[in-house]
């Protein structure tokens, strides 16, 4: 947890943080409104003896009693998906509507770009995309599973991406869950702090820059691009969404979320942040039981 420190003059509570992040997280899932309602879901969970709590912010989320969320029938038959709780906050935030077209540019295992599908009705394009080759059989399995018939896979470095294949010029609507340090997993990951570096902060935030660059470029004008990390680094969030502001087309607006989180920041190390990074979520496992979470939602404007 030592690299935890960092962060105590920027969290509240700092203490009951920490006790957070050192408590394993329980299992959830979403619920898969394209081949179930959350009335039917809950109905086979209950047929089958499977407990769970309905998250408060989102009654298509539910905590599940069991230490094998996806072996359920109803997982098995794709009325619900295993998925961090908060993992299905940025997709909302993204906020989907059927028949448009929208890139998932970080898209493996496939959990938030069904989750897309799901909210578009699966009507529409949503192209998930991930540079990983060996990542792309389980986000096709879950695509397959979870009948998300409105879901093309690529196989691609997201820095770089073209449009070429497509008979569009521009998406509607991007996801940018990017890779990261994965520091708010550290309550089902215990071992993600292991080869943490403050060098490596710097290596990825290289990464999720190019890719956040791409994503603004190949949305239309008026268009929203989310970005979002599972991370607390401030490198990894509000620095890289302002590099984003300071270059690109774009700008942070306004979301609403029903969970508890803190704003973005204002200042980091003696680095400044545009005042519109208050408008950036910063989720952490003290204030809703979960993992953590940064999400930003971004406008993109004329050039």
């Amino acid at each position: 947890m030592e690299p935890l420190e960092r962060y105590r003059p920027i969290v509240d509570e700092f203490e009951s943080f920490l006790a957070a992040c050192e408590r394993p997280l329980g299992n959830a899932v979403r619920v898969n409104t394209i081949k179930a309602s959350v009335e039917r879901a809950t109905a086979a969970l209950e047929d089958e003896g499977v407990e769970f709590e309905r998250a408060s912010w989102n009654p298509r989320v539910l905590r599940l009693e069991t230490d094998s969320p996806g072996s359920t029938w109803s997982s098995v038959h794709g009325f619900t998906h295993g998925q961090e709780e908060v993992s299905a906050v940025p997709p909302i935030v993204l906020d989907p509507q059927p028949g448009e077209r929208v890139w998932d540019c970080c898209g493996a295992p496939g959990g938030k770009a069904t989750q897309i599908a799901a909210l578009m009705d699966d009507r529409g394009t949503v192209v998930a995309n991930d540079n990983n080759l060996g990542r792309i059989s389980a986000l096709r399995f879950n695509a397959e599973r979870l009948g998300a018939t409105s879901l093309a896979v690529t196989n691609a470095d997201a820095r770089n991406y073209s449009l070429k294949p497509f008979p569009f010029d521009a998406f509607d609507r991007t996801l940018v869950d990017a890779p990261c340090s994965c520091e708010g997993t550290i309550r089902k990951n215990p071992d993600a702090l292991d080869d943490w570096s403050e060098g490596h902060l710097h290596s990825v935030a290289g990464i999720q820059k190019g890719i956040l660059r791409r994503a603004i470029q190949t949305t239309r004008e008026g268009g929203t691009v989310v970005y979002s990390t599972c991370t607390f680094a401030p490198e990894e969030n509000e620095a890289v969404v302002q590099h984003a502001i300071e270059n690109e087309p774009c700008r942070v607006v306004d979301f609403d979320l029903d969970l508890e989180y803190a704003p973005g920041l204002r200042e980091w190390n003696g680095e400044t942040f545009d005042p519109t990074l208050e408008r950036a979520a910063r989720i952490y496992p003290h204030h809703n039981d979960t993992g953590g979470f940064f999400v930003a939602k971004l406008e993109v404007t004329a050039e």
